[in-house]
């Protein structure tokens, strides 16, 4: 593995490269762009995956979003859907010129909010050539709707209003709110999914100093607007592989997503995972990568 920088719109991101057994430059390989969920840093699920999608031959390349991690932007803790679409296509750039990748043989894998973006990337960027996908969600439903797709409007338009009223607070000189991806404290109210991102997140599992659970509050008005599988149907022309728990409690998004996509596509469930079982538990990250290498290898 290799620590590696890019650019993005002047921007530094920063990146870890895994190169397969036998890596040698003389050699042209596929490559892979491994995109972490909302709130994560490349060491996390995002870099195991490319760790173990670089034993099966391909050239991979986790990075942290723009405005997280180790990665440049200002302002920090920032979720900013465009911003992190194009972190990906920054990526597929920089993959592109190294002489040991085959530009014509890249794919994108995505994480949860990752996999969302992974899409919507893949859908406007020609030279992405197959997307695969972890727990897929947009991260624009999960917001609005809820992580269970039930949250009234009412509630969407109080949490709209309370952005509005922060925005204008922050722009009179008070300071920044920060809010927190996954539950600091979970209880026996706590939706399975979440308890089970905090202990990934927030326990010795697979805390990260660079994965502090910090977001800008007004981020969310920038989530609420974003729709990562818009036009789906008719933008999507490359192959599309879902991953999902059997239990998990985003299921519905990729449920839904499935019908509305025109290209070869499969959803591989996994039975008895949950949402975050498959970032790192061994037993489910070995059966979803063996789904992930065939179709890449296929593809790519």
């Amino acid at each position: 593995m290799q620590n590696v920088t890019f650019t993005n719109a002047g921007v530094t991101m920063a990146g870890n490269l895994h190169l397969p057994d036998g890596f040698s430059e003389d050699r042209s390989y596929p490559a892979i762009v491994s995109v972490h969920p909302g709130g994560g840093v490349k060491e996390q699920t995002a870099g195991l995956y490319a760790e173990k999608l670089a034993r099966e031959g391909f050239v991979t390349l986790a990075f942290d979003a723009s405005h997280q991690g180790e990665s440049g932007g200002q302002p920090r803790h920032l979720e900013d859907p465009a911003s992190r679409v194009e972190d990906v296509r920054a990526a597929v750039d920089y993959l592109s010129t190294l002489s040991y990748v085959d530009a014509g043989r890249i794919g994108v894998l995505g994480i949860c909010a990752g996999a969302g973006y992974a899409v919507n990337a893949t859908m406007t960027d020609r030279r992405i050539k197959a997307v695969g996908t972890i727990s897929p969600i947009d991260i624009g439903a999960a917001y609005r709707l809820g992580w269970d797709g039930t949250e009234p409007v009412a509630r969407q338009l109080a949490t709209l209003d309370a952005v509005a009223q922060q925005r204008a607070a922050e722009a009179a000189g008070a300071d920044a709110v920060i809010v927190p991806y996954v539950p600091e404290t979970v209880d026996e109210t706590t939706v399975p999914d979440m308890a089970e991102a905090h202990d990934y997140y927030r326990t010795p599992r697979a805390k990260h100093p660079r994965s502090d659970n910090r977001m800008l509050f007004t981020s969310i008005a920038n989530v609420y607007a974003f729709d990562a599988f818009h036009q789906v149907e008719t933008l999507l022309t490359q192959p599309l592989l879902m991953v999902a728990g059997s239990k998990a409690g985003s299921l519905w998004q990729a449920e839904q997503l499935l019908p509305r996509v025109n290209s070869p596509k499969e959803l591989a469930i996994v039975d008895g995972a949950g949402h975050v079982s498959l970032y790192d538990i061994p037993e489910y990250v070995d059966q979803a990568t063996a789904h992930l290498s065939p179709f890449f290898t296929k593809y790519l």
